[in-house]
C-alpha cells in the first residue's frame, strides 16, 4: 500500500496540496502494483466521497481527543503507530509545515529516515528508490538515493501531471484511536483566527507587491488600487514586513508564502534569492524598479525602469481609461 497523509480545508474538504499527493500517489502505487490509502484527523464528513473519486478505496481515520487541537508531535505518534501495523510500502504527505513536522516526527518514532520537498519519486526494483527534491528554499534540485523498509516522503505542490484514474469500487472506513500519552510535554493550540475573506496570495491570479522602493505603508495605496482593477491581491518582501508597513500574512518568499499567479508585478523589490524563492513559478514577471541591474529586473520577463510612485499611478489612470470606470 501507498499510504497519504490527506489535509482538509476549514470546510472539510480536500486540500488541493492533498490532492496532488494522491495523484502522485496513485502513479506510484500503480507501479508497484499496491493500492492506495489514506489517513486523516476528525470525522468523516464528505471526505471519504471524495476519496473514492480519486481512486482511494481505504480510509483510516485516526480519533483522539489530543488529535483535536492539530498538533503536529501528535499527528506524528498516531501516524508512527499506523504505519508500524500497515507496514505500507510508502507514506506520502503534502510538504505544507503541518505534514512536514507530523512526518519527521513519526520518522523520528519509526526510525527511518525522511525525504522532504520532493518534486519526483522514482521507485527502484529492489534496492533504492531515487528522489528530486528541492534544497535551499527550492533555488537547487537535488537527487537522492531513499533506502528504507517504508518510504517516508513529502511532496512539494506542482510535480509532473499524472495518468488518469478510475474511481474505486467502494470505501472502506477504518476508525483508529491510537495510543497517545497526556502527559508528554507537546505544543497546543490557543487561538484560533478566521482567515480574511476573498483573493488570496495563493490563489490570485495577479500578485503586486512592494518592497523597500514603496517607501512606507501608505505608499502601498497605489498597489491595492492597482490590484483592485486587475482583480489581484497585494504582497510585499520581506522588508517590508520588517518595518512593519505590510502583515506577514502578505510576504511573498522563502519565510513567506510561495505563490504561482499569471502575473506577477514587483515593485519596488531587488529580487534578493529569499523573495525569488517566493515567486520564481509565477507565469510571468513584471519588474518597476530605478535599478536596472536589480536581479528582479534581469530575470523578469518584463521590467520598466523608473519610480513606482510615476510608474504605478500612469498604469492605473491608463487601465481607468481603457475601461471607462
Amino acid at each position: 500500500m501507498v499510504l497519504v497523509v490527506v489535509e482538509r480545508d476549514g470546510d472539510g474538504t480536500l486540500t488541493e496540496d492533498s490532492a496532488e499527493v494522491l495523484a502522485a500517489a496513485r502513479d506510484l502505487a500503480e507501479s508497484l502494483g499496491v493500492p492506495v490509502g489514506a489517513v486523516a484527523v476528525g470525522e468523516p464528513g464528505e471526505l471519504p466521497d471524495d476519496l473514492v473519486k480519486r481512486g482511494v478505496g481505504r480510509l483510516h481515520l485516526l480519533a483522539h481527543e489530543l488529535l483535536t487541537d492539530g498538533s503536529p508531535a501528535c499527528l506524528g505518534e498516531a501516524l508512527a503507530g499506523l504505519v508500524a501495523d500497515l507496514r505500507p510500502a510508502a507514506v506520502l504527505a503534502p510538504s505544507t509545515d503541518r505534514s512536514t513536522e507530523a512526518m519527521a516526527w513519526a520518522a523520528a518514532e519509526l526510525g527511518m529516515p525522511l525525504a522532504t520537498a520532493c518534486t519526483e519519486i522514482r521507485p527502484g526494483d529492489d534496492g533504492p528508490w531515487e528522489v528530486t527534491r528541492e534544497r535551499a528554499g527550492g533555488v537547487l534540485l537535488e537527487d537522492a538515493a531513499l533506502t528504507a523498509p517504508i518510504r517516508l516522503c513529502t511532496l512539494r505542490p506542482g510535480s509532473p501531471s499524472p495518468s488518469e484514474t478510475a474511481a474505486a469500487d467502494e470505501m472502506t472506513v477504518h476508525v483508529v484511536v491510537p495510543e497517545l500519552r497526556a502527559s508528554v510535554p507537546r505544543a497546543r493550540l490557543v487561538e484560533r483566527r478566521e482567515r480574511a475573506a476573498g483573493m488570496t496570495l495563493t490563489t490570485a491570479p495577479v500578485v503586486v507587491a512592494g518592497g523597500r522602493g514603496v517607501g512606507s505603508s501608505e505608499g502601498y495605496a497605489v498597489l491595492e488600487e492597482l490590484a483592485g482593477l486587475v482583480g489581484g491581491a497585494v504582497g510585499c518582501s520581506r522588508v517590508a514586513t520588517n518595518n512593519g508597513w505590510r502583515p506577514h500574512a502578505d510576504q511573498v518568499g522563502l519565510t513567506g508564502t510561495r505563490i504561482s499567479p499569471d502575473l506577477y508585478v514587483a515593485c519596488g523589490i531587488s529580487g534578493a534569492t529569499q523573495h525569488w524563492v517566493g515567486c520564481m513559478n509565477a507565469r510571468s514577471i513584471l519588474a518597476v524598479n530605478t535599478d536596472p541591474e536589480a536581479p528582479m529586473v534581469t530575470r523578469a520577463t518584463w521590467a520598466v525602469i523608473g519610480d513606482v510612485h510615476e510608474v504605478l499611478p500612469a498604469v492605473v489612470d491608463e487601465i481607468r481609461r481603457r475601461s471607462g470606470r
